[in-house]
């Protein structure tokens, strides 16, 4: 039985347990031996953005060394994993680097290129209807999906899975911009910042959807809490929620 990693983002682990824990029930579900490395830590992603370097180094070094004896490396989040994919190449020698790239997947990404669509086993899957929210690091870093602005025919690993779950019904936004979270962006700049996530929100509303599905938690707290300030009746779910939680949402 292959092993695989566990990797649970800073802000899934506080405010989000329940898209760690669908998560495992997926990844067993579909007869992976899964484990979560005790005492694991931020990515260093904030770090990296931010300039500090040797920060985000100190972390990415302790990623290697809790993560190095899997067969994969999974988590839900893509602009985590996308830090690992991509970005440890600035701050990590070249052999850690590439040992940890290939073993690195986003949830969907993992269930799309090595379960594969044809032998995925979704544990409690919702029926009914969503908006789909692509969020920047899925389209434009790991490539989940094509972003718009290029002339390529267009697929989506997303949308592959989700097409497994029977009387699901997808729509998606008009574009697939920025929702304006950008991690330290939404500090920085927190009036556009804003005004961008509630672009997000009602260009998904002109489909009447009343629940908003994604794979990057922090996109959809971002426009969950626009949403609630504005008194906007709809809820926000995780990719792995509805594929493990359909009989909650």
């Amino acid at each position: 039985m292959q092993r695989v990693g566990l990797f649970i983002p800073c802000y899934i682990n506080d405010f989000y347990p329940d898209v760690a824990m669908a998560t495992l029930e997926i990844l067993e579900a579909n007869g992976f031996l899964v484990e979560y490395p005790f005492n694991q830590t931020c990515c260093g992603q904030p770090f990296i953005n931010n300039g500090l370097i040797q920060e985000a180094k100190t972390l990415a070094e302790k990623f290697f060394d809790k993560f190095s004896s899997y067969d994969y490396i999974v988590a839900p989040s893509s602009s985590c994993i996308g830090t690992v994919k991509y970005r440890y190449k600035e701050i990590l020698s070249e052999e850690k680097f590439l040992f940890l790239s290939k073993k690195a997947f986003e949830l969907c990404e993992f269930l799309h290129d090595i379960v594969g669509v044809e032998n995925l086993v979704i544990p409690n899957p919702y029926h009914g209807k969503i908006g789909l929210h692509n969020s920047c690091h899925a389209l434009r870093e790991l490539n989940l999906a094509t972003p718009s602005e290029l002339n390529l025919p267009h697929f989506s690993k997303i949308k592959a899975i989700l097409s497994k779950i029977e009387d699901l019904e997808i729509l998606e936004a008009s574009k697939d911009e920025c929702c304006g979270f950008g991690g330290t962006y939404s500090v920085f700049e927190p009036e556009v910042s804003v005004m961008m996530g509630r672009d997000r929100i009602n260009d998904h509303l002109k489909n009447k959807v009343s629940i908003i599905a994604g794979v990057d938690s922090t996109c959809l707290m971002h426009m969950e809490a626009i949403a609630k300030r504005s008194k906007i009746n709809v809820k926000f779910v995780h990719i792995a929620q509805l594929l493990a939680r359909g009989d909650q949402i």
